[in-house]
Order: structure tokens, then sequence, then C-alpha cells
């Protein structure tokens, strides 16, 4: 009986080793830093995303558009031209504009207001490539999103509603996969680090290269939805503006990994 009982507890904790090894294998935040260091070593110490923050600088800085203007006087939140940090602000409520606004829809904006581009001129591939380099600017610094004013909290409502709605013919939501199923299923990353240390970094916001594309938060919110099976919210559109605002005032606090890799 004694040796049937060593052999018992012996399984049991091998059992559990081996459970703690598939967790880590599981991790998709470990995973992501493998992968990482193992494309740095194969590309000499260069990221697909650093090509798409240069591309972004350039076309940041250059004159461009009707007025032959560059971005270099839009106000991100900290005054024209002051671009640290301003990822840890956003979404945030513009006087200017009278609405809330995320970092691709203040892109956006600037493009139209200082270059003199229409909307339907903007070409979504240069507002992710000037998104990935103000964001690389953010890198390390602390997410300090706070909805305060009255229009910022409205959407901050509506993240929240948004984020725990289940529709669609799955009958899932964003909660489904970033709530409950964080750490029974591979690669599901949780929508805060609430629980976590406030001094590592956050995966929110994401501005990340994963599937060999650049992917700005909106990209993601709306691959989400595909994979729910239910139409996207549009680019530059409230719903959108509003999961940010939700997700990043949740990470209030993390450090940035910006912009990150992920798988």
């Amino acid at each position: 009986m004694g040796r049937f009982l060593g052999l018992l507890v012996a399984l049991v904790l091998g059992l559990g080793a081996l459970g703690v090894l598939a967790q880590e294998e599981d991790d998709p935040v470990k995973e992501a830093e493998k992968q990482k260091q193992q494309l740095l070593e194969q590309s000499g110490g260069i990221l697909p995303s650093d090509l798409y923050v240069q591309q972004g600088e350039e076309l940041f800085k250059a004159k461009r558009g009707p007025k032959q203007a560059s971005l270099e006087a839009c106000d991100f939140g900290r005054g024209p031209g002051r671009l640290e940090g301003v990822v840890g602000r956003l979404p945030r409520y513009f006087f200017d504009t009278r609405r809330v606004e995320d970092l691709d829809s203040r892109i956006r904006t600037c493009m139209i207001r200082l270059q003199g581009f229409r909307p339907e001129e903007i070409r979504r591939s240069e507002v992710v490539a000037i998104a990935f380099y103000i964001a690389s600017l953010s890198n390390e610094k602390t997410m300090y999103v706070r909805p305060l004013l009255p229009q910022e909290k409205q959407l901050y409502e509506l993240g929240e509603r948004l984020f725990y709605l289940r529709a669609g013919p799955r009958d899932m939501g964003c909660a489904s996969c970033h709530v409950t199923y964080v750490g029974r299923r591979a690669g599901v990353l949780p929508y805060s680090d609430l629980l976590g240390d406030k001094r590592v970094a956050s995966h929110w916001p994401a501005f990340r290269y994963s599937n060999d594309q650049a992917w700005t938060m909106a990209d993601r919110i709306r691959a989400c939805y595909a994979n729910l099976g239910m139409p996207a919210p549009d680019f530059y559109s409230e719903p959108i503006i509003a999961l940010t605002l939700f997700m990043n005032a949740q990470a209030r606090g993390a450090r940035m990994d910006l912009p990150g890799f992920i798988r």
C-alpha cells in the first residue's frame, strides 16, 4: 500500500509539472518574446515593426497633401509637436473636434485639417505606419488613460457595455475570450493587467507586428469582431474608440511595450 501511494503521489506531481510546462508553452507573451528573439537573431537586429516605424516617421515629417504641410503641428494631447508618451493618454476628448479620438482617428483628423486630404484619399496603410511611429515614442512610458470629462465617461461606459456584450451567431463577446478563457485556452491575453505587476510591460494598448502585418488597436478590435462572426465596426468609428478607451483605462499604471510583437 505504501509503495502504491508513493507511485500515486509521483504520478500526481508529474502531471502537475506537465501542466505547468504546458501553461508556460501556451503563454502568448513568453512565446512572443521567444519568437522576437529568434527573429532578431535572423534579421541582424531589425524587426519588421522597425520598418513600419521608419516609414511612419517619413510620412509624419513629409510635406504632403493639397496644403503641402507635415503633421508636425498636430496636437495629440500634449501640444503641437509633442509626441512622447501621448499614446498613454489616448483616447481623450479634443476640444477642436469636440469628440473623443484615439490615435488612429486623431492622425486622420490632422491629415484632413493640416494637410488638406479628403477622407476618401487617406490610405489606411499610411495611418497605420504613422501610428507605429508615434507609438514607438511612447515605449516604456506609463499608461495614464483616465476618463474625466463627461464625453470621455460616456464613451468609457459604452466601451464597457460593448466589451461584455454577447451577440452574433456564436453568442460571444470580447469578455468571452479575454476574461472567461484566460489561462484556459492557448494564446488568449487578459484584457488588462490589473491583477499583475504594474511595473512590467502591458500588452495593451496594442500596436503590434503579428501574422506578417502591422496592427493598431483598431485593427485588432475589428479582427476580434470577425472572429466572433459579427460585422466589424468601421475604422475611426465610435465603437472602436469606446472599446479602446475602456481597455486602455484598465491598463492605467502599466508600462507600455510599443510597438509590440505577438504572433
